[in-house]
């Protein structure tokens, strides 16, 4: 086993204390003897996400010898708040130790700059890897089979139960329920004359129909088992699925978002089938378009049906695809997979978690999450921002579109006189944005991370996700007015000096790989600003990985975003057909710029093991 640099690994600190360890303070010294795998993360973040489903299996696999520690860091305001925490633990079924670390304490004593990433720590006490970004269990993995055999052959490697105590349950009808739709009448199950909801109750892995009065519960469809199952309601399994929306038959189409697929459900019946995606994650270099069944999704948070179609917001890889239904065809519909608010063409357009769809005659709405943003697309297919600004600014603002502030929104309702409302997750409120005017304006406040909202006559019923509760509403006349408040992350600026900054872009295949230069370059990078005018020289697209960036004067902060891109293949000489690989790496980095600052910006785009 090759040697690595012997770093101690600094205490685990963080205000907001302990999460799943029966109030117990953990430290360092009580977990020696067992590799630690340090998971920062945030719950605003679907990469986040990705890594928590990862990092299931290792946590199984190995779980008398591995201690698996969330580090929650927040982004986002709202993410401070400690109950918020407390609810992410449970809505996305974390089983191990957190650490709730408000004010980022943690974050930066181990030098973290993305999220997610994820740290290893030997039986020791040492650090022995670091990696940001999805993707990388596998090669972990094989980095705790080799520390549990260095670790036992000396005697440091100490086996047994880990510290995670699980909460008590708690019995409500729903469980962080995610979106809803009203169904028409004569379903199987209620006489009411139509009027009842299909809730897609997602922390128990269900779809749940409640009666008119959004509270009654008529049936539950699914086993409430995380699985991917056809067959009837009682046999059918989904994974934390999310949006609903009816087609012109009645059937509804739903986004079964944990298990990258989309399933139908037939009210009438309670059938459920699976209609695209193959409950696999898509990657980079993975096919964009094809039969629905042979083509990997990613996360896709939400459905809508537009101009004949399904569209989709993949939040997993910041795009919209489409679902042709008569065709039995998905393809990528808008966006590049790079994470930022780029209006324009489809096929140039930047997303960053789109979360929320909702469709008019002639445009489709969309929840922008992570630029805290609402955009459309037309029927010409160019994209417009109507609220935001971009990745980092974010807060509570009523006014004029270009000046509002949202803060992580995750639904949109479009109503009847051309307006639409916004689920504004993370300020606990229903928004507003008027075309007409160019206004926003809350409709209400003191709901509880809002996700949805389903238009019920002169009523508007919001899926209070963290109440797990619905919600009616009278649209009311006038806004209620509430202080501004506005706010950019939390996450540590970099300090580069004025002029010229050299970008490198470190990667290393990983082993028994090699870069597959056989038609051409095998690396790409690209570069942009926010604002744009942060760069003056440097940014665009190129092969080489190492870039010499110049900074535009008068510009004294900004965002830079870069994506890099490897691709290798195999490189042991008796496999006749070598397999070919993708690592792909997209970062926001905010940057001050200050005399004293950095001239180079390092990144590390650490190899995969995922075949592409």
């Amino acid at each position: 086993m090759a040697s690595r640099a012997r770093v101690r690994a600094p205490e685990l600190v963080g205000k907001g204390g302990w999460l799943n360890t029966g109030d117990k303070e953990l430290t360092l010294s009580d977990l020696r003897g067992r590799i630690v795998v340090l998971d920062f993360w945030t719950f605003c973040c679907v990469n986040c996400l990705h890594v928590l489903d990862e990092l299931r299996e290792l946590e199984e696999r190995h779980r008398d010898t591995v201690v698996i520690i969330g580090v929650h860091s927040p982004k986002f305001v709202h993410e401070a708040e400690h109950q918020a925490v407390v609810d992410a633990v449970e809505r996305y079924e974390v089983e191990h130790p957190v650490l709730d670390d408000p004010e980022l304490a943690t974050w930066k004593q181990y030098a973290v700059r993305a999220w997610p990433t994820l740290v290893v720590i030997d039986p020791e006490g040492y650090v022995v890897a670091q990696h940001a970004g999805e993707g990388h269990a596998h090669a972990i993995e094989k980095l705790v089979e080799e520390l549990e055999a260095e670790h036992e052959a000396k005697g440091t490697l100490r086996r047994g139960d880990g510290p995670y105590v699980p909460p008590e349950p708690v019995a409500t009808d729903l469980r962080f329920p995610g979106k809803a739709i009203q169904l028409p009448g004569g379903t199987s199950r209620t006489e009411s004359g139509g009027g009842s909801f299909l809730v897609s109750d997602t922390t128990r892995h269900q779809l749940v129909e409640l009666d008119a009065d959004g509270e009654s519960v008529l049936r539950r469809i699914g086993t409430g088992e995380r699985g991917l199952s056809d067959g009837p309601a009682e046999r059918a399994a989904f994974s934390e699925p999310q949006g609903l929306a009816l087609l012109p038959g009645g059937t509804v189409i739903v986004a079964d978002t944990v298990n990258h697929a989309l399933r139908t459900f037939d009210p009438a019946t309670g059938e459920v089938a699976t209609v695209a995606g193959t409950g696999r994650q898509w990657w980079q270099g993975s096919a964009t378009e094809g039969p629905a069944r042979e083509v990997d999704l990613s996360s896709p948070w939400d459905v809508a049906y537009f101009d004949g179609l399904v569209w989709i917001a993949m939040a997993g890889v910041h795009q919209l695809w489409t679902y042709d239904p008569e065709a039995g065809t998905v393809r990528a519909a808008a966006g590049t997979t790079n994470e930022g608010l780029v209006d324009g063409p489809a096929a140039e357009a930047w997303f960053a978690q789109p979360s929320g769809l909702a469709a008019t005659e002639d445009k489709l709405w969309i929840a922008d999450s992570e630029t805290s943003a609402v955009r459309w697309i037309d029927r010409e297919g160019v994209v417009h921002t109507a609220v935001g600004t971009g990745l980092f600014d974010f807060g509570h603002r009523d006014g004029a579109a270009d000046q509002a502030l949202l803060q992580h929104p995750l639904g949109v309702t479009a109503l009847p006189d051309g307006s639409v409302a916004v689920a504004d997750t993370y300020n606990h409120a229903l928004r507003r944005f008027d075309p007409a005017t160019g206004e926003v304006t809350t409709l209400a406040t003191d709901l509880r991370e809002p996700s949805d909202a389903v238009l019920v006559g002169d009523d508007i019923v919001v899926v209070e996700s963290a109440r797990h509760r619905l919600t009616r509403l009278r649209l009311p006349e006038e806004a209620v007015r509430v202080e501004s408040v506005a706010h950019r992350t939390q996450r540590a600026a970099t300090e580069v000096a004025p002029g010229r900054l050299k970008l490198d872009v470190v990667f290393q295949a990983p082993a028994g790989q090699k870069l597959d230069t056989r038609y051409g370059p095998s690396t790409r990078l690209l570069v942009s600003s926010t604002p744009p005018e942060l760069l003056a020289e440097g940014d665009g697209a190129g092969t080489d990985l190492s870039r010499e960036l110049v900074l535009a004067d008068g510009v004294t902060e900004g965002v830079l975003h870069v994506s890099a891109m490897a691709a290798s293949c195999d490189d042991a000489p008796d496999i006749e057909y070598p397999a070919c690989h993708v690592h792909q790496q997209d970062w926001g980095v905010p940057v001050t710029v200050t005399a004293d600052g950095t001239a180079r910006l390092g990144l590390v785009l650490a190899g995969l093991d995922s075949e592409g």
